[in-house]
């Protein structure tokens, strides 16, 4: 039998959609404007047209800024061959290199220490998980000091760990795991405990029954966890501008700014290197798309 909706809530479902195609019209409208600056000739921000039309659509097409950020030298309308300013290649992947190996060691981490909350009994359990929530209430930019000072006294003794060293990098970002701790110990404790330990009754031990129970039913919420340890590593930009230095060793994001220096302002170049490097985050995604929804909504509610 056909549905028979009366007409006001027609009107309320039509101003719906058309409230969530503004919604997206929004959300889409700085993206569309960056891709639009990076295929325009010339680096301009802004093109002075009379309408927002006029700015968000070029006349005509160049693919000059993205020769620049793929390091392939091209010709200007004067004939003249322009040399790539920057190795934005290489800072990608700097920024993809660093952001994985950072967001596996946060894994690795934060999933033993959450089953250490979770499972195990041991004397200030509360005040240590407590403990973990403070630190993340304090932003990273309070301890940039420190956290030079630390590696810059490292590196007297291991050079590897020193400034200006991706390893450094990477032990700095591994240190901002209080977060993903919380977020894998709420998961853990929806999940019955008596499933280890029917697993250990049948023969398994602690470290069995961790790896190959606990661990296969925990993988949306470790996803999750990777994916946000990779974007957060990958878009930061403090603590990589405090300890990296020479421009090899930069991440997309610090060289990025090299981009607008006071002379003059490379805005298609930047806009080119910016949509570059949105490139990985949107890879990731789309792996791990399938993990996503039950990784986000789980241990929200404790069961």
């Amino acid at each position: 039998m056909a549905i028979v909706l009366d007409k006001s809530h027609r009107w309320r479902t039509f101003l719906a959609h058309v409230g969530l195609i503004a919604f997206v019209a929004i959300c889409m409208f700085p993206f569309l404007m960056i891709i639009s600056i990076s295929l325009r000739p010339g680096n301009f921000a802004v093109l002075g047209g009379d309408s927002l039309w006029s700015n968000l659509m070029p006349k005509t097409i160049s693919l000059e800024h993205w020769k620049s950020a793929l390091g392939i030298a091209y010709q200007d309308e004067t004939g003249k061959l322009i040399l790539p300013p920057f190795p934005v290649l290489l800072w990608l992947w700097n920024s993809i290199k660093i952001a994985l190996i950072s967001a596996c060691i946060a894994v690795l981490l934060s999933t033993t220490a959450a089953y250490a909350f979770a499972r195990m009994k041991f004397a200030g359990k509360k005040h240590w998980m407590t403990a973990l929530l403070l630190m993340q209430m304090f932003p990273t930019v309070l301890a940039l000091i420190a956290i030079y000072a630390i590696f810059d006294y490292l590196g007297t003794y291991v050079k590897w760990l020193g400034v200006d060293s991706h390893w450094s990098v990477i032990l700095a970002y591994a240190g901002g795991i209080a977060l993903h701790v919380w977020t894998i110990k709420g998961y853990y404790d929806t999940i019955p405990v008596e499933i280890e330990e029917a697993a250990v009754v049948d023969g398994a031990t602690h470290w069995q029954a961790f790896k190959y129970v606990l661990l296969p039913m925990a993988v949306p919420i470790l996803m999750v966890v990777f994916l946000l340890a990779f974007i957060g590593s990958i878009i930061e930009y403090p603590v990589a501008s405090v300890l990296l230095h020479q421009e090899s060793n930069l991440t997309l994001a610090v060289g990025s700014k090299l981009f607008l220096y006071e002379q003059k302002y490379l805005w298609g170049d930047f806009a080119a290197a910016a949509v570059l490097s949105g490139l990985p985050i949107t890879f990731v995604f789309l792996l791990a798309q399938r993990w996503m929804v039950s990784g986000l909504t789980a241990g929200g509610v404790k069961g």
